[in-house]
Parts: C-alpha cells; structure tokens; sequence
C-alpha cells in the first residue's frame, strides 16, 4: 500500500503498512533545499520544493502546508513582515475596540495573497506527492486565530470581561477557517491541521465555554468534506484531553510535555495520537541517542494507533542525521528496509 494509504488505514483502524513518521518541518525543510523561513513562507513555490524534499530525502509519510500563523490574518486586512531567518511577523492589529470585531468583514481567502498562495501551494504539492503521501492543509483555530487579530493578553482579558465580543470574533474566525479548510482541501488536501496553541494557556472551564463546540463545528465541517483532522496545541494539554476527546479529530498531537500512556488512556484507542520527543533533544543528542529514544517511544506505542513525530517542530538546526535516525527506527520496527 502507498504510505498514504497506510495512513487512513489507520484512521479507520484497519492493519497500516507499519508506523507512520510525520514530524512537523518548517524552517528546517527550508534551510535544507537552500532556502530562508522567509521564502519557505512566502512563496509557495519554494514551500512545495521543501516538501517534496523532505519527502524523498527524510521518507516522510506526509506532506503539509504549516507555514506560519499569519495566513489568516493576512486575509482579515493585517500587514505581515517576512523575516530571512525567523517566523513572519504581524505589524498591524486588525482589533483594537469591539467597534472593530462588529465591523470586521469576512475576507475572500480566495482573493488575499497569503491566503490564496497556501491553496495554490495545495495544488501543487498534491500534485506532486498525492499519490503517494498525505497532503495536510491549516488553518488557524478560533482562540489562535482572534489572539492573532486583536493580541494575545488582550484575546485573554476578552474572554473573562466581554464574552459576547469574544464569542462574535472567534465566530468570525471559525467562518474564515471553515472557508480556508474546504479551499485547501478542493485545492488537494486530504487531510487538515487546526493548530490553536493558544489554548494551553487557558483553564478546562474556559476551554469548555468558548473553545469545544467551535473545533467540535470545524471537525465536523472538515470530515463533511472527505478529509481527516489533526489538532495541534503546543504545550501541555492533559488538563483538556477530556473534553479534546470528544471533539472527535482523527490525529490529536502530543507535545512532549504530555505523557503519552495518560493521554492513551483519556482519548482512547480509536484516536491516532502523534508526537512525542522533546524537539530540543532531536536537535541536541547525537543520532545514536535520537534513534534509541525514538525506539524506545516505538516499543511503549507498539500497537497504538501512532504517529513518529517530535512534540512539535523539528529545529533549524537539528543536524540531518537525526532526523534520518528516526526514519532509520521506524523503518526497523515497521519491518521496512
């Protein structure tokens, strides 16, 4: 079977073709074909170049379009700046007032550069690597995006002191992201990530209130459309994974702040859990020492539904070799040579 194959034989718990071995790579892919995080975001050309190399060079078993936060809010009217070697960076806030969040205007993703630019990169990549491996598209979700618009601290204080303005930006935002979903997925994608790191930082009660039903409403949009999900929140999320679970996304990631065999126990078997090695340590340790801690995390997953990832992106300056390290022990453990 194709690896993309394997992957929704996961999904649906059927027997896959071994372990699948998907880490995020952004600024590391890109340095590795040449290339700055500037242009790797920028320009979707140079961002399909990068995957297909990671692909081919490192075995990954999915390809993605994670870029940056900043698509979306590009789209809603901010000013992004790209950095040569460093994350895009937003030099104007679309909210300032709750006079802003009622006069903000969905935007047409179809019609903005950043936004247009990934759905083009969508088209390309699945036309290169469809086949093969799974295409993930992204977007940005509802608590990310709105912290994104109108500041972090201030998205927070929001929360707590003005609910009803809250609840009709993070609306606005789960429109857009609904729309940019679909986009990417008629584009090619089979498969989408939420990212809302955001949303360690916030209490159960908190994400319950305001959060739950509306990645509940975008995972239901997203498999209405015949892709699968995967939610990505940075950080430590066992305080949510109750509620997490009943969201119902496909893959849910582990940062390595997060125990595994916890998480195994609250999301159940049928959810394909994805991390979790401290990315530091990929960048750090020698290729030995990664290949034994990804043998290790192999052995304790062993009949899971499992991705092989790092507990979120891959370092710029992880050397090659590590990253081939772990390819090397899931090959071993999957059989593969």
């Amino acid at each position: 079977m194709t690896r993309k194959e394997a992957l929704y034989n996961l999904a649906a718990g059927r027997e896959a073709d071994g372990v699948i071995f998907a880490p995020i790579l952004m600024h590391f892919a890109a340095r590795q074909i040449g290339k700055t995080y500037g242009e790797f975001a920028s320009d979707h050309k140079v961002l399909v170049r990068a995957n297909v190399h990671a692909v081919r060079e490192f075995g990954m078993d999915m390809a993605s379009l994670i870029s940056d936060p900043y698509r979306e809010t590009s789209a809603f009217g901010a000013e992004i700046e790209f950095i040569d070697e460093g994350v895009p960076k937003c030099l104007t806030r679309v909210i300032n007032s709750p006079g802003d969040i009622h006069s903000l205007k969905i935007p047409d993703i179809y019609e903005d550069y950043r936004t247009l630019d990934r759905i083009n990169g969508a088209r390309e990549l699945a036309g290169e690597l469809g086949n093969e491996v799974s295409v993930g598209g992204w977007i940005e979700g509802p608590l990310a995006e709105a912290s994104d618009l109108a500041g972090v601290s201030e998205m927070l204080l929001m929360l707590m002191m003005d609910p009803e303005n809250a609840n009709l930006l993070m609306d606005k935002c789960v429109t857009v992201a609904k729309n940019f979903a679909k986009a990417q997925i008629d584009a090619g994608c089979d498969l989408i990530g939420i990212g809302d790191a955001i949303c360690s930082q916030i209490d159960l009660d908190t994400y319950n209130q305001f959060i739950l039903e509306r990645h509940r409403d975008i995972i239901a949009f997203i498999h209405d459309q015949g892709a699968l999900v995967k939610l990505h929140i940075c950080g430590d999320i066992t305080h949510l994974l109750h509620s997490i679970k009943e969201i119902k996304a496909d893959i849910v990631d582990f940062d390595w702040q997060v125990d595994l065999a916890e998480g195994r126990k609250i999301l159940g078997p049928e959810t394909i859990l994805c991390g979790n090695i401290n990315p530091v340590l990929v960048q750090d340790k020698t290729s030995h020492e990664v290949y034994v801690l990804t043998s290790e995390l192999l052995e304790k997953e062993r009949g899971n539904r499992f991705i092989m990832s790092a507990g979120c992106e891959i370092p710029v300056n992880t050397p090659p070799e590590n990253l081939l390290a772990m390819r090397r022990a899931v090959n071993e453990f999957s059989g593969r040579r």
